[in-house]
């Protein structure tokens, strides 16, 4: 589709934006927030006819792009047949989709709850934990997001919890595995893996085993930074786990449904959980959707026992109807495929090659369609480009950034001192390339501000 200018029409979506939408995460008065017109695949554009390269999907969940007219009409022929209805009934959508999804988890993960989002697929694998062991404690990592509801934003690890944080929500956090910015001295990745185990060991037996129902983790780290961990962590995370009788939680919410280069990020490591939630990508967004699923043991604990939670809306018909589509697309036009391919063949090779160009990409990670560059000040220093949970002036090396790649036609996503590589799975090399051209142009306004 091409973008047609109107300017008028933009002016009152934004005054009305102004006078009664409060946004998530900001401060209302100090936020400019871009009229968007419309999307398709990996693009979208704003009133005036600007055209943007979405290089954060979204909020890393069009796995599928915008408008895939297979999911818009899955969602067309569910809202003909049945909008919606109440969840203790068995409803057509609501069976495949958890069919579907429980083919593609690992293990024995058949059991599906559904929920509307990531953060209360949290929410509800935490009380599920703590039921099924009889203990109150979480542990989970310092760089982390699990969700803004009251649990999920405890078990957070970044500064988004601290205004909310009640230090009496049960969780312990502890330091997972990061050899770039290594808090236990390591010097390779083997000596990162065993030593954050030993940590992780030494917590669960400070804060006594007979307490800790769950550790969660995200199987790949998202918003904190795409940490892919080293071979081993996972694995041992799980002996841990099983060593102490401890619920192991793993977050897919953002790396799950093909971001990785598979179905979920848990088959790069051959690990299987015993609770696993998803949302994003289960349907590209188009409908709210998340959940957890289940494994055998933990769902046996309910099997006479009643599960004391719910939704309204849980498996709601039109957000399961896209589920089905979605994951009929994935499957049907390779998506899981392309997004491991173009992963290794086009994305993690020319980023490596933008970080040889520019002295502000410290460090580059990833898989699939799932990349950070990590930008600092001083490549022997590793200073970050700006400062942890930088804001105003302080945070104006990464703004400079952020406002020469959308100058170019490029929308970024940026945390803190880091821009991450997130298209659509199904994006094409061409466009991935359009996009990586536009990312080095940026990173040279970066380079300003190194040492």
């Amino acid at each position: 589709m091409t973008p047609q200018p109107n300017p008028e029409a933009g002016a009152a979506v934004k005054a009305a934006d102004r006078d009664h939408v409060f946004h998530s995460w900001s401060a209302q008065e100090l936020i400019d927030p871009l009229a968007v017109a419309g999307a398709e695949g990996s693009y979208f554009w704003d009133y005036d006819g600007r055209r943007y390269l979405d290089f954060s999907s979204g909020l890393v969940y069009t796995n599928v792009g915008y408008q895939h007219p297979k999911i818009v009409a899955a969602i067309q022929e569910q809202a003909a047949r049945m909008t919606t209805f109440a969840p203790a009934f068995a409803v057509e959508a609501r069976s495949e989709a958890a069919r579907l999804i429980a083919e593609r988890t690992p293990g024995d993960l058949d059991k599906i709850f559904f929920t509307n989002g990531g953060a209360d697929a949290v929410e509800h694998a935490i009380r599920m934990a703590r039921l099924h062991t009889g203990r109150p404690k979480v542990l989970s990592a310092y760089r982390s997001y699990h969700g803004g509801t009251q649990q999920a934003v405890n078990l957070t690890g970044d500064p988004r919890r601290w205004a909310s944080d009640s230090g009496t929500a049960g969780v312990v956090h502890f330091w997972a595995p990061y050899l770039y910015r290594s808090r236990f001295y390591a010097e390779t990745e083997e000596q990162e893996c065993a030593r954050a185990l030993e940590h992780l060991e030494t917590t669960i037996r400070f804060e006594g085993p007979s307490t800790v129902a769950a550790i969660i983790l995200e199987t790949i780290p998202g918003t904190a930074g795409i940490m892919v961990p080293p071979p081993g962590y996972l694995a041992g995370v799980r002996k841990l786990c099983d060593k102490y009788g401890i619920v192991f939680v793993l977050d897919e919410v953002m790396a799950g449904f093909g971001r990785t280069g598979e179905w979920f990020a848990a088959d790069l490591f051959d690990v299987t959980p015993d609770l696993l939630t998803f949302a994003k990508g289960v349907n590209s967004g188009y409908v709210p959707l998340g959940g957890v699923a289940i494994s055998g043991a933990i769902a046996e604990t309910f099997g006479k026992r009643p599960y004391p939670g719910g939704l309204t809306y849980s498996g709601h018909p039109l957000a399961c109807a896209a589920a089905v589509a979605t994951i009929g697309v994935m499957a049907e036009e390779g998506v899981v495929e392309n997004a491991a391919r173009l992963g290794e063949s086009v994305v993690g090779p020319e980023l490596r090659a933008l970080a040889e160009r520019h002295p502000s990409v410290g460090e580059v990670r990833g898989v699939g369609m799932f990349w950070a560059l990590e930008l600092v000040r001083d490549r022997e220093t590793r200073e970050p480009l700006v400062p942890y949970n930088a804001a105003g002036e302080a945070n104006a090396p990464m703004a400079a950034f952020a406002a020469a790649a959308k100058k170019g036609g490029l929308w970024p996503f940026v945390n803190m001192n880091r821009t991450h590589v997130v298209p659509p799975c199904n994006i094409s090399e061409a466009e991935l390339k359009e996009g990586l051209a536009v990312l080095d142009t940026a990173l040279s306004v970066a380079d300003e501000y190194t040492a």
